[in-house]
């Protein structure tokens, strides 16, 4: 910079403020200093070292917990980022998308990073991310879970929905299926009977299990009749080339609750596929309420994942927000509607095949409302 403020024969409070505070500088000063760092290769001071002089850096970090491209792919992730880039933008702030592979430098990426508070999108309770961002000592909000009480926390009540969206589900079943969440951060697929819940280290996992339990235990049945399939990741390809298994053999599923409309939508490819009908064969639930999921007829727990990332902003730049719980219904479309010949009869167990009336419809109309 004092090379610079000699070449232009000004002071180097002139040069600093023709980067920092243009408007004290002349245009001509101004012009003069821009010159001559050019011609010396100046590139001008580094942005850290200003953040670090006001004390602020001017960025709103989100840790996602999940591949970077996660962030662009997955439509919800998009969704809760376009919320939280809304509260930035208004803010005059920057958005910085912390990567987080599982390695043990995700710690020091986090420790490291220059931002002014963060957000961090799901993740499991033993995540050692969580323990960095709470060392920083910036402001924090944690999206879906883990819940500390050393941080923010804004979740819809997924125990509560999935109950609902479970007995949509499932009503009339003999064979139900929930298509699931990764349980943990080893994220191993697979098909589990009598899985309890409380080992998920997924705390949204976690509780959209209980939830779909309930449900299956309230209509009179027992929650090892129900089988989850385990998927790794939220992907609609992954879960069409499980379905694909599981949709064959004696045991096919009548009635599956996805804790996605990703989930839920590759396994209604999967069974179109195979001739079968939906919910003529199988009933199916999503989560979300995508675009998609409007398209196909898919009912399904309706929540704005934009609403919530605005949230989560507004709490990490320090605003006051409203602890109204976050709003959620399930919308009920034609994929749970099933035939009246298909509500009546027992299971093999004795439980009663009912609850929906004469048009295949749940009691309560087409909108379940909030628990």
């Amino acid at each position: 910079m004092a090379e610079v403020a000699q070449a232009a024969e000004v002071s180097v409070m002139t040069v600093s403020y023709t980067y920092a505070q243009p408007d004290r500088v002349s245009e001509q000063t101004r012009a003069r200093v821009r010159e001559a760092a050019e011609r010396l290769g100046y590139p001008g001071p580094h942005p850290g070292a200003r953040s670090l002089r006001r004390g602020r850096a001017g960025s709103l970090g989100v840790i996602l917990g999940e591949h970077l491209t996660y962030a662009f792919e997955d439509p919800q992730a998009a969704r809760f980022l376009a919320g939280i880039a809304e509260v930035c933008a208004g803010h005059g702030l920057g958005l910085t998308i912390v990567p987080v592979t599982g390695a043990p430098g995700d710690a020091d990426r986090v420790a490291e990073a220059v931002v002014d508070g963060f957000v961090v999108w799901t993740t499991s309770d033993d995540d050692p991310v969580v323990d960095a961002v709470a060392a920083t000592g910036l402001p924090a909000v944690v999206h879906g879970g883990p819940h500390r009480d050393d941080l923010s926390f804004v979740a819809v009540d997924d125990r509560a929905a999935a109950r609902a969206v479970g007995t949509a589900a499932f009503t009339g079943a003999r064979r139900p299926m929930v298509l699931s969440f990764p349980l943990d951060r080893a994220r191993a697929t697979g098909v589990h009977r009598a899985l309890d819940p409380a080992g998920a280290s997924f705390r949204v996992t976690r509780q959209r299990l209980r939830g779909f339990r309930d449900a299956w235990v309230a209509g009179g049945g027992r929650w090892p009749q129900v089988r989850v399939a385990v998927c790794s990741r939220n992907s609609a390809q992954e879960a069409e080339r499980l379905a694909a298994e599981l949709l064959t053999g004696p045991d096919v599923p009548d009635a599956v609750a996805a804790m996605s409309d990703e989930l839920a939508l590759g396994l209604i490819r999967a069974a179109g596929r195979m001739g079968l009908a939906v919910p003529g064969d199988l009933t199916v639930t999503g989560w979300d309420d995508t675009d998609a999921a409007g398209a196909a007829g898919l009912t399904t727990v309706a929540q704005s994942l934009r609403d919530q990332g605005a949230r989560c902003a507004r709490l990490a730049l320090g605003e006051e927000v409203d602890d109204d719980p976050v709003d959620w219904k399930v919308i009920s479309r034609d994929s749970t509607r099933r035939s009246p010949r298909r509500d009546t009869g027992h299971d093999a167990d004795g439980r009663p095949a009912t609850g929906h009336d004469a048009d295949g419809r749940p009691p309560a109309g087409d909108d379940f409302p909030v628990a």
